[in-house]
């Protein structure tokens, strides 16, 4: 008992000192203290000869520490990659104990490229023996490292010296992040007190506010659109950023909003309003309501009180730029969107109700004067980009049966408006119009683009497909390219712990083939452009070839190919390698001679990223060899395949929560595989699924948005022996689970489990 209690006053006072350090760190101003003079108290607290904390540059991809020798600083620079102790650690991620940094043998186990650089030692006389390292990571960011050498008294660290180590790396974690934060940034966030609500959730950090303040486009398009678009920071999010910087009310568009009386309206011109960024919006118990893009602009607020006397107290809220112009649009049918905010009935109702002939002769095809048809194409174009529509259906039928409209929303069509079937000719020949096609040549096929800004408020691109049908007819498909649109964030791409890991190592190599594969719609431009903007820094030269060029990234260098002048992806592909390039982003393999060069490109020092129309990642391999790819370039190019679809995610606000049935629970892990479910842990008493109900947000479907599920097979030294062999692809399978590839069900049943989707919708967009 004298002996535990002995021990356990030991713990204590070794507790205490850990306590007083971290109070220590926390308290210190600036980045040398920490590196230089508190670092040598640490190592006495573990009773070691030595303690070195390298912290990380993330751009040159470096641990740099300080030491002091005599009265000057010198640096000691740690690449990081798996080269060395320190840079392993900080790749890995995770605490490493080496026992003898001379014994060869124990850092190959480690790693097979880890060795122990030996220079310091020489140069010093210091011999090293153990050494721990353990990372410093502030929320998944990497910190630096913080490596200690050697007990004193020659014994091993404890796993109790490396748990106080981790706790320890935490602490300076957070402090070196503070210090970042306060001296790096101090006078920018002085300036920019603005944006105190998305640095206190932790939405963006200074580094970001940093790159913000210096971006090209800042002062054109203001430094909230640059971090909407090109930070990731939600709208939603902004949104309730300014409510608190303004103290006000900010709201967004409502194209259901009813105008102030003409008299009050007709005050003010609509094009001095767009320059100004205001509007008046409502009258709410004598209060006139001004939405503006500045709330605390006090000379604005005198020219309104100038320009609206009679009202004693005025009230201002925030809105974006851009929905201030469409409620000047709605407002004042102002500009070539002269019925954004109208109702389509309203347009039906004025259209001819009169018969046609079956066949449309030349004097009653539509020309740009037909003011209701150009009108109602607007409209619905319109209505499907407010609905976050990706496909319109334009189906014509033959006699007298009404033109149908349908929108894909979410993945699946919805019936949007029936026309009058006197129209069927009209609408097609509208849009053939406005995209330069042929309106006169309807038995083949057309396909074309619309640049929307050149017809209504909004800056979108369709794709444009017709079609010939029954009946001398042509259904029209749009396509709604959202131009100019960010990549999404990584970390939003919804992969799992591994499959994340896995695919964001592979795209920090230095060279080699990534593919993403699926079938049209499943995401997978989405999934290329974000893991690109991982590594999209000014010291990589990136090419892409896109068709077409959907999402935009500073930085790139992006090519849209025609293939009817000859520019196909492989002449694009060919020309990029005599441009320079550290990356190419190829849209897709869709033939021989694209792939084989793709495939060369990979093995002659390029990252090569691109996509292919297949139904998983196994099957991705055969298809390859199938094109006739020489399977040992191409074994030595792969470095992983990542097959993914969409599925609908469950309304966060009606989805509601049950205990499956015994049955039900059954069918789901035999469809996961009865013996992968027991690897997973997955106790099967406590699972919980979450079925759709539907609400007025989801339009009453219980879905809303959509989730990626995946599968990610990883260039393994055994998979590129199969693929050398040409194996069958159920051994490729095989392998691939063996490597810790989950199949698109299995990742689909699991995001069921947490309350994403539904098995149902897993269901849809799986096999197995």
């Amino acid at each position: 008992m004298a002996q535990e209690s002995e021990e356990l006053k030991k713990q204590h006072e070794y507790r205490m000192r850990l306590m007083d350090k971290i109070n220590e760190l926390h308290s210190a101003d600036n980045l040398n203290t920490i590196l230089i003079t508190i670092k040598d108290s640490i190592a006495t607290l573990f009773s070691a000869e030595r303690l070195t904390i390298y912290v990380a540059d993330a751009k040159r991809n470096l641990l740099i520490s300080k030491v002091k020798s005599g009265a000057e600083l010198q640096q000691i620079v740690v690449p990081i990659n798996d080269a060395s102790l320190a840079g392993y650690c900080a790749i890995s991620g995770e605490a490493l104990h080496i026992r003898n940094a001379y014994d060869a043998n124990e850092l190959f186990k480690v790693g097979r490229n880890l060795k122990f650089d030996d220079s310091w030692d020489k140069k010093t006389g210091f011999v090293t023996r153990q050494v721990l390292c353990v990372p410093m990571k502030f929320q998944k960011t990497l910190i630096g490292v913080m490596q200690i050498i050697n007990k004193k008294d020659g014994t091993l660290f404890s796993d109790i010296d490396i748990g106080y180590a981790t706790e320890l790396a935490a602490s300076l974690s957070v402090a070196i992040h503070n210090i970042y934060r306060l001296s790096t940034t101090t006078k920018v966030i002085r300036q920019m007190p603005r944006y105190n609500y998305l640095l206190d959730k932790n939405l963006i950090d200074d580094k970001i506010i940093e790159k913000a303040v210096i971006h090209p486009e800042v002062a054109k398009i203001g430094m909230d659109t640059v971090l909407m678009r090109e930070f990731g920071v939600s709208r939603e999010d902004m949104a309730k950023n300014l409510s608190f910087y303004f103290g006000t009310e900010f709201i967004g568009y409502e194209p259901t909003s009813q105008p102030l009386e003409d008299e009050l309206l007709k005050r003010v011109k609509p094009d001095r309003l767009v320059k100004e960024g205001w509007v008046p919006f409502k009258i709410e118990n004598g209060i006139l309501h001004i939405v503006m893009e500045d709330p605390s602009d006090l000379g604005r607020h005198d020219t309104i009180k100038f320009v609206y006397p009679e009202y004693k107290r005025i009230s201002y809220i925030g809105a974006f730029r851009d929905d201030i112009q469409n409620y000047i649009n709605l407002f004042y049918r102002y500009g070539s969107s002269a019925n954004m905010g109208g109702n389509i009935n309203d347009l039906l109702n004025k259209l001819d109700s009169s018969d046609e002939p079956e066949i449309e002769t030349e004097s009653q095809k539509v020309s740009e004067q037909d003011s209701v048809i150009v009108q109602l194409v607007n409209k619905i174009i319109m209505d499907a980009v407010q609905k976050k529509v990706s496909d319109i259906h334009i189906e014509p039928y033959p006699g007298k049966e009404d033109v149908q409209v349908r929108m894909r929303i979410d993945g699946r069509c919805q019936l949007y408006q029936r026309i009058p079937y006197k129209y069927k000719y009209a609408i097609p020949s509208r849009i053939k119009i406005m995209c330069g096609l042929d309106i006169s040549e309807r038995r083949k096929p057309q396909d074309g683009k619309i640049d929307f800004k050149k017809f209504g408020p909004l800056d979108v691109e369709l794709r444009v497909a017709t079609v010939p049908t029954a009946g001398q007819l042509e259904d029209v498909v749009m396509r709604v390219l959202a131009s100019g649109e960010a990549a999404l964030p990584y970390d939003k791409l919804g992969l799992t712990e591994r499959n994340s890991r896995v695919l964001e190592a592979c795209i920090k190599q230095p060279y080699g083939l990534i593919l993403v594969v699926g079938p049209t719609g499943s995401g997978k431009t989405t999934t290329l452009h974000s893991a690109i903007s991982v590594i999209n820094t000014p010291e990589t030269k990136i090419w892409t070839a896109e068709d077409p060029v959907e999402i935009t990234q500073r930085g790139l260098r992006q090519v849209q190919v025609h293939p009817k002048i000859g520019f196909t992806f492989a002449a694009a592909l060919r020309s990029f390698l005599r441009a320079d390039p550290d990356v190419i982003m190829v849209g897709e393999m869709r033939d021989q001679e694209t792939a084989e060069i793709g495939v060369e490109s990979s093995l002659t020092g390029h990252l090569v990223f691109s996509t292919l129309h297949t139904n998983s990642a196994p099957e991705t391999v055969t298809r390859l060899l199938d094109m006739e790819l020489d399977p040992f370039s191409f074994s030595d190019a792969i470095l992983c395949i990542l097959a993914q679809r969409l599925a609908r995610r469950l309304c966060t606000s009606c989805k509601k929560e049950y205990t499956p049935a015994r049955k039900e629970l059954e069918d789901i892990i035999v469809e996961y595989g009865v013996a992968d479910f027991k690897k997973t842990g997955i106790n099967p008493s406590e699972i919980k699924l979450y079925k759709a109900v539907g609400c007025p947000k989801c339009g009453e479907s219980g879905y809303k948005g959509r989730l990626g599920l995946h599968e990610l097979l990883e260039g393994t030294d055994p998979m590129k022996s199969l693929i050398k062999h040409k194996s069958e692809i159920e051994k490729i399978r095989r392998q691939a689970i063996e490597d810790g590839m989950t199949t698109l069900k299995q990742d689909g049943i699991l995001k069921c489990f947490q309350g994403l989707t539904d098995i149902k919708e897993v269901r849809k967009v799986c096999i197995k």
